[in-house]
């Protein structure tokens, strides 16, 4: 059974620093793409990062390039999301989640996902 639990989430202010992670189990880790994805309160689930099972190649959405970096450690089976100068408005519930596929900015391109976190960016 494929599980992927995100930590991490909390209060954060603008400007600080939050780094969240997502250990995996019940699949081959090292050879699946991971993808974080946010969703805020009545708004639909939006791409922020992707990383290739290698973690030779990284994606990100425009908005965040820049402030957030993903990667990966194969070794612990866990994907990072660290946010740096995070704004209010990224305030959200993040979910990792997991693709055979190429990484996708679709959320329908990923086969597993988390149950996310929760992270508060105060102003």
């Amino acid at each position: 059974q494929v599980q992927l639990v995100e930590s991490g989430g909390g209060l954060v202010q603008a400007g600080g620093s939050l780094r969240l992670s997502c250990a995996a189990s019940g699949l081959t880790f090292s050879s699946i793409n991971m993808g974080w994805f946010r969703q805020a309160a009545g708004k639909e689930r939006e791409f922020v990062a992707a990383i290739r099972w290698g973690g030779g190649r990284t994606f990100y959405a425009d908005s965040v390039k820049g402030r957030f970096t993903i990667s990966r450690d194969n070794a612990k089976n866990t994907v990072y999301l660290q946010m740096n100068s995070p704004k209010p408005e990224e305030t959200a519930v993040y979910y990792c989640a997991a693709a055979n596929v190429y990484p996708s900015i679709r959320p329908a391109a990923y086969d597993y996902w988390g149950q996310g976190t929760q992270v508060t960016v105060s102003s």
